[in-house]
């Protein structure tokens, strides 16, 4: 132990550890910062999100809960909340309106704020708790559809009850167009005054939970065996999927982000530690003269890097958390939520993926340390890399490929990336290797009367193994750095398209085929932007292969609900131009063809070519399966489960439903729509759109912050990799001095030799990033990735950008040092 810290103090003194120590510090700083902001912004985004849901836990049943599950949530130490929906008439002074009302107990919702406002179009604020007894708040178009202000009374059902607010927001009010009446909130304590629910009444009753993690957990396992029929659990995955989705690319995102850092780290950690291991060879073997044992340089050097490791990883965390602990209450402000306090899980990724990368490419050095042969002090050889060492490197690999799955949180993310880069390291190698001996073979460089680039083109071949391990290395951390500059950039503007400022806010349903055209007449003449009608038939599934299809058959909660209800269908001639083929071909008009969208066929295991008997009004037909497809159900547009040809369905009854965005200034316009066509449906999802909306913005918000500290992480460590062979091109340039070339002659050769690697570099970053990108982006994030020109522009100018800044600087450093002592030095 001793002797290792005194061999530590020394090579630290004399600049031998220095680079490896940086690029080990900034490794594990650049890993655990994106670890401990990922890890605390993603439990931030699950936490915040739990307030589109009302709770972290919604049980459902169509009949009142038994105590025994009320009692349950109490003893495991859950807050809870209840609630009671269903369609009634309200009552003003003179007019009436079907309304949706729901009745919750005064500490409704237990995550997020309801917000109300004292008059319609006043500015709104979060309400403390819910209605008080005896007061109810209406939704705006409730307040004009009665003409009752705040103040006044209505009737509901047998109770007069007071408007106490204009309701603006209501956290779980999702934007299910089936949610087609206006909403009323009142006291759970008043419905019994109203008469309205009875025996048999059609009711949604509603119990909330709300508490730790594991007492949820705990609570949902308990439950989820005791539902009976017409029971069922929500959670943020069930009950909100668009906002579930969301996040989960959020995640991904942030998965990525860290993964990139590592990558980076790497990169620096190999060629740092390239450079220790040539500086130490002369060293060993004098000291294998001296008597050393092979076991002795092993346990001399293992506690060394072992204590380095230690120190490093350990400031590393250091800096990682005061970065992120620097940076948090910006990030706070950028999210406008507060964050949970940093966990103990990314401090152990850091400092595990540190150890991992030092030794990973310690334990190689230090097998040919131990084997280096007293003979090198007079012929400095060392031999070529044995198997031993060559199976260390595969084991560090490999431990450090498993280490960064486990920090992604994300298999096939992990996968893509880590297996991604790797074999990019792999093909960069080859394609490096290759294109240097072409770009330096004798013909070329005889042609060349230069003496400066014939001298630069001569080392790439001279150090062509050695160049193209270089080569190889750079542009892996540069396709990192573009994956994060310019990819990351498509990426986000991709996932901002699923959800644009201009989406979507209503839904008018429930239009009839002899009120079509005066209401599309009605929508262009108050300069509402023109919107697609699309047929709607409700039809329920009764077969499949001529098999009668049961909710016995099937296990999945959802499955069973989807089997026990209605299906939208629709027919068209064309694919919605909002949807894409996932498999299959589209459907010919003149066959009994359907397409059904991905995921019900996932859900009830449908394949291509399945027949599906469907009855429409009691009368069945039947249809084959042609095509999957895919499409988005956060996007707020209309989406059917199954769409037919038209002749296939157009005999049956059908309504019109149409999703389209109204202003503000023409929202009263649909007032009088309503009045004019009273069978028609108006439902305004404004809310729900706006919170995804605002659910991306903040994701998005924060996921762009990662990168840009990631990025900065990663300059970083890609610097301290360029200065790893600052060594070598030292001595040669000491060399040259020392047989007659000039100054300009030997920044001249480092230059031409630099500019080539550079361009060499770029171009193979810009092909890395542009496939991984791609790849990430379709089978990942399940994005489109459009062409990005920037990238392949700013790829190759950043690799001859790089290599000339660093051939600069090291050009610097070898004309101010003294040839005599660089040779003296070396020997």
């Amino acid at each position: 132990m001793k002797q290792s810290l005194h061999m530590l103090a020394r090579d630290w003194r004399s600049g031998e550890l220095r680079v490896l120590a940086l690029a080990l510090v900034i490794a594990v700083a650049s890993v655990s910062s994106v670890a401990f902001l990922g890890d605390r912004v993603s439990r931030a985004i699950v936490r915040d999100a739990h307030q589109l849901l009302g709770a972290d836990l919604v049980l459902l049943s169509d009949h009142p809960w038994n105590e025994e599950f009320i009692e349950k949530l109490t003893s495991e130490g859950l807050e809870g909340a209840e609630g009671v929906s269903f369609m009634s008439m309200a009552i003003g002074k003179d007019k009436s309106q079907l309304a949706g009302v729901k009745a919750v107990t005064e500490n409704y919702p237990l995550r997020g704020r309801l917000r109300i406002a004292p008059r319609p179009g006043a500015p709104d604020a979060p309400a403390t708790r819910g209605p008080a007894r005896g007061t109810v708040w209406l939704e705006e178009r409730l307040v004009t559809a009665l003409g009752a202000p705040v103040g006044s009374r209505i009737r509901l059902g047998g109770a007069a009850l007071e408007v106490a607010a204009v309701l603006t927001q209501e956290p779980e009010r999702s934007a299910n167009f089936f949610n087609i009446a206006p909403r009323l909130m009142m006291h759970g304590a008043d419905v019994a005054a109203t008469g309205l629910i009875r025996p048999g009444s059609r009711a949604w009753y509603y119990l909330y939970a709300a508490g730790a993690p594991q007492q949820v957990s705990l609570f949902e396992n308990w439950a989820r065996p005791r539902l009976e029929r017409g029971q069922r659990i929500d959670t943020l995955e069930s009950g909100r999927p668009e906002v579930r989705a969301a996040i989960d690319r959020a995640e991904r995102y942030l998965g990525l982000s860290a993964l990139l850092a590592a990558v980076l780290a790497g990169v620096a950690i190999a060629l740092a530690t390239r450079r220790f291991v040539e500086r130490h060879l002369d060293g060993c073997a004098v000291m294998r003269c001296l008597g050393a044992t092979q076991a002795k340089l092993v346990r001399l050097f293992g506690m060394e890097f072992m204590l380095l490791g230690l120190a490093a990883a350990a400031a590393g965390l250091a800096l990682g958390l005061a970065a992120q602990q620097a940076v948090a209450a910006t990030l706070e402000s950028l999210l406008r939520a507060s964050l949970p306090a940093p966990g103990a899980l990314p401090a152990l990724q850091g400092f595990l993926v540190g150890l991992v990368l030092l030794l990973g490419f310690a334990l190689p050095p230090l097998i040919q340390l131990k084997n280096v042969p007293a003979v090198r002090v007079l012929r400095r050889e060392s031999g070529a890399p044995r198997r031993g060492t060559i199976g260390a490197y595969a084991a560090g690999l490999a431990s450090l490929a498993a280490l960064l799955l486990w920090q992604a949180g994300d298999l096939k993310l992990g996968g893509y990336v880590v297996g991604g880069f790797g074999a990019a390291l792999a093909v960069f190698f080859v394609v490096s290797w290759g294109a240097l001996r072409l770009l330096a073979s004798r013909v070329l460089i005889s042609k060349i009367r230069n003496r400066s680039l014939r001298y630069g083109l001569a080392n790439l071949r001279r150090h062509a193994h050695g160049n193209a391990v270089q080569v190889a290395s750079l542009a892996l951390g540069l396709a990192a750095v573009l994956l994060l500059s310019f990819t990351q950039k498509d990426l986000v503007d991709a996932w901002r398209r699923a959800a644009p400022p201009d989406a979507p806010n209503r839904f008018l349903v429930g239009v009839q085929p002899g009120e079509l055209q005066p209401v599309q007449r009605f929508l262009a003449a108050h300069g509402i932007a023109p919107a697609e009608f699309y047929p709607m038939v409700r039809g329920r599934l009764i077969a499949v292969n001529g098999k009668p299809v049961s909710e016995a058959d099937f296990s999945d909660e959802r499955a069973k609900r989807l089997v026990e209800r209605e299906f939208n269908l629709s027919y068209r001639d064309e694919l919605p131009s909002h949807n894409s083929l996932a498999a299959g071909r589209w459907l010919k008009l003149d066959e009994n063809e359907l397409s059904a969208e991905e995921g019900i066929a996932k859900t009830l295991g449908w394949k291509l070519g399945d027949e599906l008997t469907l009855s429409v009004g009691g009368e069945p037909f039947s249809a084959r399966i042609t095509s999957l497809r895919k499409l988005r159900w956060d996007s707020m547009k209309v989406n059917f489960f199954v769409i037919a040809p038209p002749r296939l369905l157009q005999g049956y009854p059908a309504s019109f439903v149409s999703a389209f965005r109204v202003e503000p200034q023409n929202a009263a316009a649909l007032d009088e729509l309503a009045a004019r066509h009273p069978t028609l449906a108006v439902v305004d999802v404004g809310a729900a759109v706006r919170q995804l909306q605002g659910v991306i913005e903040q994701l998005i918000g924060a996921v762009r912050f990662l990168f840009l500290f990631t990025l900065g992480a990663g300059l970083l460590v890609l610097y301290s990799a360029l200065v790893a062979t600052e060594d070598e091109r030292r001595r040669e340039a000491a060399v040259m001095r020392v047989y007659g070339a000039s100054r300009a002659q030997v920044a001249g050769s480092q230059r031409a030799e630099f500019l080539a690697m550079g361009v060499l570099a770029g171009l193979l970053a810009t092909l890395g990033a542009a496939a991984i990108g791609e790849v990430v982006a379709q089978r990942v994030f399940e994005l489109d990735l459009p062409p990005s020109l920037g990238l392949w522009l700013a790829g190759p100018l950043a690799g001859l950008l790089l290599l000339s800044l660093n051939a600069w600087l090291s050009s610097r450093k070898v004309l101010r040092a003294s040839p005599a002592l660089t040779l003296r030095d070396s020997v």
